[in-house]
């Protein structure tokens, strides 16, 4: 399979899921303890208005929840420390994009962030990594273009390939050195909306045969490579995907789906397709744009 980016049906010429090769699932999550999440500035339109407005302690005990949801699905939670001055850290998703290679390598890809504020976070995972045995690499930024982990790299359930989103904080650009690194090909996904910001507030596979999505987060073109490769496509609400982040939701193995409390008609589609739903309340970080899936990095190898 080749290491190519598509943008288009007109592209794929041949393409298709049952040509891409299995790929291992994740073997746990990295999450990092909220001890200095607040909401200091307006980086998308969740902030508005919560500036200086997180509880902190019900922060730490909405996330100390959600670690223990991980582990009771049987999800293994490594996390790393958190710096003091970085609070946004807590956004596990962002800093980074783990995986493996063909061969079975583990390997993690080094974010460009967008933001100023954010970039002094992808130092502590670099390091991470390489004190746990994975080939890291930097992705090279000549025009300050950014990428955002798996913010907007989504990995597609137990296949070699990757979803990307553009438009807001990573540059389409960026996807073939994203490509090139996991010698995987990558289908590019067009963000038009500002409140879908990062591709996994709008996109959430959930076998691999199904994806929960808000379509209007996307333009046509994507819609229609998404349409294609997915046999089942799950429509979020726009109450469920705006006010309780529904697509940002976690799946463990296509068979668990950590979802915020209170996405009705979201948990209800997942449980139609067998998946076990655990809801957890992770309010505080909806403040800030985030909820389960912004919280942790799935982990391989």
């Amino acid at each position: 399979m080749s290491a190519n980016v598509y943008r288009a049906l007109s592209d794929l010429k041949g393409f298709s899921l049952k040509n891409c090769p299995a790929m291992a699932e994740p073997t746990g999550v990295l999450m990092c303890p909220p001890d200095y999440f607040q909401v200091l500035s307006v980086k998308n339109p969740y902030m508005i208005g919560n500036v200086g407005g997180v509880d902190p302690m019900k922060a730490r005990r909405q996330w100390e929840t959600l670690v223990a949801a991980f582990e009771s699905v049987g999800c293994p939670v490594d996390t790393i420390t958190p710096t003091p001055g970085l609070e946004d850290m807590v956004f596990c998703a962002n800093q980074s994009l783990a995986g493996t290679r063909p061969d079975g390598e583990k390997v993690a890809l080094i974010s460009a962030m967008r933001h100023a504020s954010r970039r002094r976070e992808v130092g502590s995972f670099k390091h991470w990594y390489e004190a746990r045995g994975y080939r890291v690499f930097s992705l090279k930024s000549e025009g300050h273009e950014a990428f955002e982990g798996s913010g907007d790299a989504i990995w597609h359930p137990c296949k070699r390939l990757i979803w990307g989103g553009y438009g807001f904080r990573t540059d389409a650009a960026m996807f073939t050195q994203v490509a090139e690194f996991f010698k995987t090909p990558v289908l590019l996904l067009k963000l038009v909306n500002e409140r879908f910001y990062h591709l996994d507030t709008c996109f959430c596979p959930l076998t691999s045969e199904s994806v929960l999505i808000y379509p209007s987060a996307f333009d046509a073109a994507s819609l229609e490579l998404i349409l294609k490769m997915f046999p089942i496509v799950i429509t979020s609400s726009e109450a469920d995907a705006v006010t309780r982040m529904s697509c940002n939701s976690a799946v463990w193995r296509s068979k668990f789906a950590l979802v915020q409390k209170g996405a009705a008609a979201a948990s209800g589609h997942m449980q139609a397709l067998g998946l076990k739903v655990v809801e957890v309340d992770t309010s505080e970080f909806v403040k800030s744009g985030g909820s389960v899936y912004c919280l942790k990095q799935f982990l391989f190898g």
